[in-house]
């Protein structure tokens, strides 16, 4: 039986574009929002899902429970985000913007929409429509396999 070179694999491909794109994004998220990469998909998840637990802000800036959860104090130490308290569960919190978090949110949406068009550029609408319905269903499939 033959085999895909490493190279070819999807797996090797998709690991390849993602450490590509993060190595280019995190200096954007330095120069443009002053922020790290994780600290700013910890703000752009914030707000665009608000209220947000740590658990769901993990899971929405797909950074592991100890990455959010240092990120969102940061953002908080910085004024961008608050805590409250979560009625629901005592032990828990609800993050939310401030007002200038709410401002430099705007400033990394703009960032995430420039480097998602710098990133596709290279492929035509319906190569980006077909590329993300393929990719919709890759992550659901992956999804559907987790324990």
């Amino acid at each position: 039986m033959s085999r895909a070179p490493l190279q070819r694999t999807l797996t090797h491909r998709l690991h390849t574009l993602h450490k590509l794109s993060d190595r280019v994004s995190q200096a954007a998220y330095l120069a443009d929002a002053r922020m790290s990469m994780s600290e700013g998909r910890c703000l752009a998840a914030i707000g665009a899902f608000e209220p947000l637990s740590i658990r769901d802000l993990a899971q929405h800036a797909n950074l592991d429970k100890g990455q959010a959860s240092r990120a969102a104090q940061a953002l908080v130490d910085a004024g961008l985000a608050r805590k409250t308290a979560d009625v629901q569960d005592g032990r828990g919190v609800q993050l939310t913007l401030t007002a200038r978090g709410r401002t430099r949110w705007q400033r990394v949406m703009a960032l995430i929409e420039r480097r998602n068009a710098e990133i596709f550029g290279c492929l035509n609408a319906d190569e980006r429509r077909l590329f993300g319905d393929a990719l919709d269903r890759l992550i659901e499939q992956a999804r559907s396999q987790l324990p």
